[in-house]
């Protein structure tokens, strides 16, 4: 019985590396790593030894056999990647990621090459990667910084708390917090508390992993309307995130309109028609808790400028949705484009994930209907404005027969992320990322980049590990090869940030 993986995975390849047969794909050399929406397993070549599923820091991997319920389609994914597929044969290097391999590279260091001290910023995903690597395979010592006073970044206050594998590999990450070489220093910020000048003086290398967490803006009129949010707010205030007033998010609104059709979008119309009751057990801000008990939203709108067949969604996180018992899922059928799409999809298409679902052409000027809470899915429909005059009453959409208002007076911009400047680093406006080559930041020796602020908002936790290793490999590159600026120690710093741990 072959082994199969599921919704919640993270495709970090922590299973890639365990299994004896090679039958986890795609690989981090392999071109596709980091651009598929989970890793499959061969069910031909699995040999159902388990390595895999002990391996998977977030409970991703069952025997296929064992899938019941929403999880059954699992098996069918997994077997339909390597359908009319030569994988060994498309196994070249992936031309966007330095190969390194830690263990060898750790060899050729000359045995007088001092430890190098590393100060890391960032604890989310793509920092704790460069740490453990740092930590597991260098000798080096690790300041570990956070301008939050709780580790954790994307994992602790990106994935949503019903969502709990997923936010399982945070233990994996947190067991680095207790390393003897490694000094966590949090409610530090760089530009407020340390400048980077101080970083860079008292570190033989810095590496900065601190994502994109700004908004991307829309540019459309009323957009900073008052009743209109950027989701990492509604995010950020459903899972505690301390720089969002517990008060944030006004859940009066029968209808809230979701810009935006991507995996965010898609938790947030999740857990804004979630039943109470099923999130108690979970780790959502007791404060949101306490609202959505009281809230009156009885309909989400996510709005996508393309059609069902491009949708930005993964299918595991869409045929999540699909499968809640308590919420109805709805296609508007404004547009023909949309059944045509949806009837002629093939096997392994997005579209085909509606094909059962129920087709409306919905009235929005009128109040969403009585009864159970629904999700509606407006595909070719981009908006034009958020209408109104001291707070936002509509949503100004296109359509195949002209524009058309959505009543609506909450709107959440989940249209995509960007980074934001670090005092004392270049920073590309235009990509929201700093320059960098390969994860070197130019123009400042001795100074990287690792995750989003590197490449941009894309690819989820997994990608994040592929690219912290090509960052602290071309570090270590750097530091054999004489090419780090001389440092002075650290202890000055040291006591600076003493009290911020």
């Amino acid at each position: 019985m072959a082994f199969a993986i599921t919704q919640t995975c993270c495709a970090d390849a922590s299973c890639v590396s365990v299994c004896p047969v090679n039958c986890i794909h795609p690989t981090p050399d392999e071109p596709d790593f980091g651009r598929t929406e989970l890793l499959y397993v061969d069910p031909d070549t699995c040999i159902d030894c388990g390595a895999c599923a002990d391996a998977c820091p977030v409970d991703a991997i069952f025997p296929a056999g064992d899938l019941t319920g929403p999880l059954q389609v699992y098996a069918e994914i997994n077997a339909e990647y390597y359908a009319g597929r030569d994988v060994l044969a498309e196994a070249t290097v992936a031309p966007n990621f330095h190969r390194w391999t830690p263990p060898a590279f750790t060899r050729i260091l000359p045995s007088d090459f001092a430890a190098l001290d590393v100060a890391v910023v960032g604890t989310g995903p793509a920092g704790m990667y460069a740490v453990e690597d740092l930590l597991l395979h260098t000798d080096a010592r690790v300041t570990l910084v956070d301008r939050l006073p709780v580790a954790g970044g994307l994992i602790r206050y990106g994935v949503a708390p019903d969502h709990p594998s997923t936010k399982k590999i945070g233990e994996t990450f947190a067991r680095f917090h207790d390393h003897p070489r490694l000094r966590l220093r949090l409610g530090t910020e760089v530009g407020r508390d340390v400048t980077a000048a101080e970083l860079a003086a008292r570190h033989d290398a810095v590496v900065y992993a601190v994502g994109a967490t700004g908004a991307r803006r829309l540019g459309i009129p009323g957009e900073d309307l008052p009743g209109s949010l950027p989701a990492a707010v509604v995010v950020g205030w459903y899972n505690g995130h301390p720089d969002v007033a517990p008060g944030a998010v006004d859940l009066s609104a029968e209808r809230v309109v979701v810009v935006g059709t991507g995996n965010v979008a898609l938790d947030v119309a999740r857990i804004l028609t979630a039943d109470p009751d099923t999130l108690a057990g979970t780790e959502i801000a007791p404060a949101a808790l306490t609202r959505l008990r009281s809230g009156k939203v009885r309909e989400v709108v996510l709005l996508a400028r393309r059609g069902p067949e491009t949708a930005a969604y993964t299918r595991p996180e869409l045929l999540a949705l699909a499968a809640r018992p308590d919420v109805d899922l709805v296609v508007d059928n404004h547009d023909p484009r949309i059944g045509q799409a949806i009837d002629a999809a093939e096997p392994g298409d997005k579209a085909t994930l509606l094909q059962g679902l129920p087709r409306e052409t919905v009235d929005w000027s009128s109040p969403p209907p009585h009864g159970r809470r629904r999700i509606v899915l407006r595909f070719h429909s981009a908006p034009v404005e958020f209408t109104g005059d001291t707070e936002v009453r509509g949503v100004r959409a296109s359509g195949a027969a002209g524009d058309v208002e959505i009543t609506a007076s909450r709107v959440v911009r989940a249209a995509g992320f960007r980074g934001a400047p670090v005092p004392g680093l270049p920073f590309d406006t235009g990509t929201g990322t700093v320059p960098n080559t390969a994860g070197r930041v130019e123009g400042l020796a001795g100074t990287y980049v690792a995750g989003w602020i590197k490449r941009g908002p894309s690819g989820g936790i997994g990608a994040n590990k592929a690219c912290a290793r090509e960052t602290v490999g071309v570090l270590l590159e750097d530091a054999v090869a004489g090419r780090l600026p001389v440092r002075r120690r650290r202890a000055g710093l040291a006591s600076k940030l003493l009290g911020r741990a």
